[in-house]
Formats: C-alpha cells, sequence, structure tokens
C-alpha cells in the first residue's frame, strides 16, 4: 500500500529487493573483487516463525513486551532490533558469532557458508544458540533475509578500503616514533572490505528528504549498547 512506511512505488525495485530469493555478495579487496552467490531463502517454511522468534528473543522484547510489540509497525525499530540479533554478541540469543582469526575447525568456516537458510535452520535446533561463526557477509546476508522476510525491502553493500573511526574525530589516526617505526597504539582500524545492509523506508522523524535507503549494519564492532 502506497501509505506504508516501506513502499516501493517500482515494481522491479519491488521484485529486486522484497522477493528475490537470490543475490550476489561482493568481497575480496580493490584489485580482485570476488561475487560469491547468496540464496536468502525468505519465503522457505519456517523462515517466517524463526524471525517472528528473533523479535520475541530480543533484549527489546524481554525489557519491555508491551512497548516492543507496539512498535513492531516501525521499520527504524525494527531494523534496530534485527541488526542487534543477528549478532550474538550482546548475550541477546543472537543468530551469528563472529570470527576473523585462528583456527574454524570446531565449527564452520565462515567462508563456506552460501546461504542464510541453513544458518536459521541451526539456530533453531540448537535452541537460539549463535551459529558459529560468521564475518561480515555473513551478517549482512542472514539480515537481508530476515528483513525481506518481514517485509521490508533490503538489499547489501559492499565497500571496499573500509575503516572504522573510534574517536570521532573524521580521521584515521595511525602513529610513529622518531625513527617513523609505526606504533601500534591507535585504536582506529581499517580492512580490505566490509558489507553491511540497507532498507527501505520513510523516515517521518526525519522528514522526507532523508525518506530511502537507510544504512543498518549487523557486524558487531562494539557493543550495540554500551
Amino acid at each position: 500500500f502506497s501509505a506504508d512506511d516501506v513502499y516501493m512505488a517500482n515494481e522491479n525495485e519491488r521484485q529486486e529487493y522484497v522477493l528475490n530469493e537470490n543475490g550476489i555478495i561482493f568481497v575480496g579487496n580493490a584489485k580482485y573483487i570476488e561475487a560469491r552467490g547468496w540464496y536468502y531463502g525468505q519465503f522457505q517454511d519456517p523462515l517466517l516463525n524463526i524471525c517472528l522468534t528473533m523479535l520475541d528473543l530480543s533484549l527489546y522484547y524481554r525489557q519491555d513486551p508491551a512497548t516492543d510489540v507496539s512498535r513492531r509497525g516501525d521499520p527504524k525499530y525494527v531494523g534496530r532490533v534485527i541488526s542487534s540479533m543477528i549478532n550474538g554478541n550482546d548475550n541477546d540469543n543472537g543468530v551469528l558469532l563472529g570470527k576473523w582469526q585462528g583456527s574454524f575447525h570446531s565449527h564452520e568456516n565462515p567462508s563456506r557458508w552460501d546461504g542464510s537458510v541453513v544458518i536459521l535452520q541451526k539456530w533453531r535446533q540448537d535452541n537460539y544458540k549463535p551459529v558459529q561463526y560468521g564475518q561480515c557477509w555473513v551478517f549482512a546476508g542472514v539480515m537481508c533475509t530476515v528483513l525481506r522476510c518481514l517485509g521490508i525491502p533490503t538489499r547489501l553493500i559492499s565497500n571496499f578500503n573500509s575503516a572504522h573511526d573510534v574517536d570521532r574525530n573524521l580521521s584515521i589516526d595511525k602513529y610513529y616514533d622518531s625513527s617513523g617505526k609505526s606504533l601500534n597504539i591507535g585504536k582506529d582500524s581499517t580492512w580490505d572490505y566490509h558489507v553491511w545492509n540497507e532498507s527501505w523506508f520513510v523516515r517521518q522523524d526525519l522528514g522526507t528528504s532523508y525518506n530511502g535507503w537507510q544504512v543498518l549494519d549487523a557486524t558487531p564492532q562494539e557493543q550495540s549498547k554500551g
């Protein structure tokens, strides 16, 4: 319906960002970009029940069920809840644990995942314990599945030569001693690539000029509360 906060007027965009169950995720580095196929499977049974259970397991629902349920028609709020629940960093029964180094022999190497359905089913089968392991494109792929399943148009964004500015001074700081040797004291970080999501909805809180694609990122860099 045109009055919905998540309404997309273009039929081709609705087909791509809501109904399409298959996609490509770009990973790698700026000089060698790899295209990975990904199966979202947002309409497969029992994905809807899993996604609704995800809302009920969130800290938002457990702390204030009435307020949480009353806000589930707001895509801004739902996006925040889901982005928190895709990762298990807040001890909130999140879907995936992240791991970026060391051995993966005891669990699944993130590079071996090729779709969301098996991850979400395993999460449910393991009594909602975080699945091991995920990295940024896995978090983004699973969140795309959940949000599309709930009717929120969503896509994946890949960026190469990414950075995280910890102290909010709008720069990535590196430190060197008097001889030019690099000092490992900065908290800012850089990496080859990063993948996150954008969801389409209006921003009644900010005004119509902010309507459209909104950034959501489920990869745990810092705790989402605190």
